[in-house]
């Protein structure tokens, strides 16, 4: 199933301060995440950031914080976005039923959520280039597992371009530089 930018959202998972310097690759994830957050500011989509207990691990990074408005952010304890009451309260407020998700870790609170959201009966895409773990063979395994439960494995391009649905326009002109 493609991507549609009127019925999905963007879940940004846990890409915090104290955090991200531990992840495998976490340079790649938070330049594909700033990616993936830019596209769906310019393109209308709603945007929301888990920040997983933010007093012990640090708010957002700061790369990706400037990208969402305060509104976006909620702090939560439970691994699964789908399990915090506000979050999920808020997915749910947006009218969507995709959800596409980066972040970390891929084999904890991306997980958790991804399969939280799809028992509440959501579209949920991760973002395999977007997600890291400590361990590599985490996220691997995180992938594996997910797709083997039906969530759809998607790359940063792919969400941008379905999210743009044709060439030719000043949003395809605009957000294709953000890719090269």
């Amino acid at each position: 199933m493609l991507i549609e930018r009127d019925r999905s959202c963007l879940l940004v998972v846990d890409v915090q301060e104290r955090l991200a310097p531990a992840m495998a690759d976490a340079a790649t994830v938070i330049r594909n995440a700033a990616v993936l957050m830019q596209a769906a500011a310019r393109l209308g989509v709603p945007i929301l950031v888990s920040e997983q207990y933010p007093q012990g691990l640090g708010r957002t990074v700061s790369e990706l914080r400037s990208l969402a408005q305060d509104s976006a952010f909620f702090s939560k304890i439970d691994f699964s976005c789908a399990d915090d009451p506000a979050l999920s309260e808020r997915i749910g407020k947006t009218d969507r039923e995709q959800v596409v998700i980066c972040g970390i870790e891929a084999h904890v609170c991306v997980l958790q959520s991804a399969l939280g959201l799809q028992r509440q009966e959501r579209e949920c895409f991760v973002v395999a280039d977007a997600v890291s773990s400590r361990a590599p063979v985490s996220r691997d395994t995180a992938l594996q597992r997910l797709g083997d439960n039906g969530v759809e494995l998607v790359t940063t391009e792919m969400v941008v371009f379905e999210w743009l649905g044709k060439a030719g326009t000043p949003e395809f002109k605009e957000l294709s530089r953000l890719i090269r």
